[in-house]
């Protein structure tokens, strides 16, 4: 085995589920081979992007539940995105706009554009699941994100980044629930808008925005956080008993936006700024909060993968691993080189 084989195959090794190697990794190693450059000692930054990519795949596919996962944690959080939409749309209609503050037609800020895209997003999942929602969803998540440079440049007031964060980032798993439902399913986000519509009507009035916006968000954020992360919990512990997983990786997915939505505790625990937690922590505090939830969220499910093929490589014994024993390498077509390169990529 030559210095390059050998570390196509260690790559291949790193990158790629045991069950795959056993099956096509001397193939794979053999592709990557016959495209490397004369002289060649070492595999390209192209080639080892490459195998990290098709690796991650892999891992993807052969994950048991994780397609579905995908599309459970986008339906829990396009209900929870749709919830909170509904409040704070109702909350911008009847919540009395402060006088100090300018008023933005009959709503109090530009947020209200981003809520009533979201309850567009509600109506469209009804109607349609499939792509049509994910451009509903992903026209949500991009008003929602414009409320801020649209509020910079305009002087016209906006909700603070700890309530559009969270609903941002809800979006972006929100995405993964488009796909076919049965009708009761697709009704799921309007019925929970339903259910919070009279707590907003009675609730509205009696607040201003700064009581609304900021001291409900630091209440109604991690309540309902603590509520996501325990209906996920029981959801995965259900299905697990019948040996369906996708709520536990529904779960992990859904851990980024929990904590998002958690921001306003996490950041209180950080707040060094006096004797006790405060209800609202100071920004650096809450910035390090969401930069750390950013940052370790979303590498919960590429680590859960990487553990779950660490452990399946420990149930197989190392003489049928990649390197230790190779099968003879098959004649190929002279037009197969491309098309096999495609296949690794």
């Amino acid at each position: 085995m030559t210095d390059l084989e050998r570390r196509y195959a260690r790559w291949t090794a790193l990158f790629y589920p045991a069950n795959y190697r056993r099956g096509r990794g001397s193939e794979l190693v053999d592709t990557y081979l016959s495209l490397a450059a004369p002289g060649r000692r070492r595999p390209s930054v192209g080639d080892v992007a490459d195998l990290a990519a098709g690796g991650l795949r892999q891992h993807v596919r052969m994950a048991e539940g994780l397609g579905p996962a995908f599309r459970l944690a986008g339906l829990l959080a396009l209900m929870t995105a749709t919830a909170f939409a509904t409040g704070w749309a109702i909350f911008e209609v009847l919540a009395p706009t402060p006088p100090w503050s300018s008023q933005v037609g009959p709503f109090l800020s530009l947020a209200v554009a981003a809520w009533a895209a979201w309850l567009l997003a509600a109506v469209v999942h009804i109607a349609a699941s499939g792509r049509w929602l994910r451009w509903a969803v992903g026209l949500a998540v991009l008003v929602t994100a414009g409320v801020v440079p649209a509020a910079a440049l305009t002087g016209l007031p906006r909700p603070p980044a700890s309530v559009l964060l969270p609903q941002i980032v809800l979006g972006v798993v929100a995405l993964g629930a488009a796909g076919r439902h049965p009708w009761w399913v697709r009704l799921m986000p309007i019925c929970v808008a339903a259910a919070i519509l009279p707590v907003a009507i009675g609730t509205a009035p009696s607040l201003n925005f700064f009581s609304g916006y900021y001291h409900l968000a630091a209440t109604a954020l991690p309540a309902a956080a603590v509520t996501l992360l325990i209906g996920a919990l029981l959801l995965a512990l259900g299905l697990a008993a019948r040996r369906d997983y996708r709520g536990a990786w529904a779960m992990l997915i859904l851990l980024t936006p929990i904590g998002m939505l958690a921001v306003n505790p996490l950041g209180a625990v950080l707040d060094d700024s006096g004797p006790g937690r405060p209800v609202i922590p100071a920004w650096s505090p809450m910035v390090v909060a969401s930069v750390l939830v950013a940052m370790i969220g979303p590498m919960l499910v590429p680590l859960a993968l990487a553990a779950r093929a660490w452990l399946s490589r420990g149930r197989h014994s190392p003489g049928t691993d990649l390197g230790r024993c190779r099968p003879a390498a098959h004649p190929r077509h002279p037009r197969s080189t491309q098309h096999d390169r495609g296949s690794a990529r």
